[in-house]
C-alpha cells in the first residue's frame, strides 16, 4: 500500500464555502463559470471555461442520500403539520405530498451531486490535489 498524502503547506488554499456554493450551482467549483455537470447528473471530464479536471470525484451514493434525508427532513414535519391542522382528505394529501416530494428531490439531486463533487475538490480528494 502507498502512501498518497498531499503536503498541504505547498499548494494554494481552496477555501471549502465558495467551492460548496459554486458546486451548489452546478459551477466548476475553481472558476465557478463552467458547467460542472450535463446530462442531469453526468460530470463533465473538465471544466470547459478554466479546464480544471472534474473526472477524479467519487460521489457515488452521497448526493441520493443526503437529497433522501434533506426531502424527508423538511416533508414529514410539513406532512405532521398539514394533517393536525387541516385534515385533508387523504387522496389530495398524497397527491400535494408525492408531487412535493419528487419535485424537491429532482430540484436538490443535482445540486447535491455539485456540492458533493465541490467539497472534494476543495478538500484535495480522490486526485484533486495533483496539479496539470
Amino acid at each position: 500500500m502507498t502512501d498518497q498524502t498531499i503536503d498541504t503547506t505547498a499548494l494554494e488554499d481552496r477555501p471549502t464555502k465558495p467551492a460548496l456554493v459554486k458546486g451548489f450551482r452546478c459551477r466548476c467549483p475553481n472558476c465557478g463559470e463552467g458547467k460542472l455537470l450535463h446530462s442531469y447528473l453526468k460530470v463533465n471530464d473538465e471544466c470547459s471555461k478554466c479546464g480544471e479536471e472534474l473526472f477524479h470525484h467519487r460521489a457515488d451514493d452521497g448526493p441520493a442520500y443526503l437529497t433522501i434525508l434533506l426531502v424527508g427532513h423538511l416533508l414529514a414535519p410539513a406532512l405532521h403539520v398539514s394533517y393536525v391542522h387541516w385534515r385533508p382528505e387523504p387522496l389530495t394529501m398524497f397527491l400535494i405530498f408525492a408531487f412535493g416530494c419528487t419535485a424537491l428531490s429532482l430540484f436538490l439531486l443535482p445540486r447535491l451531486k455539485g456540492a458533493v463533487v465541490a467539497y472534494q475538490w476543495a478538500r484535495r480528494m480522490h486526485g484533486f490535489g495533483q496539479s496539470k
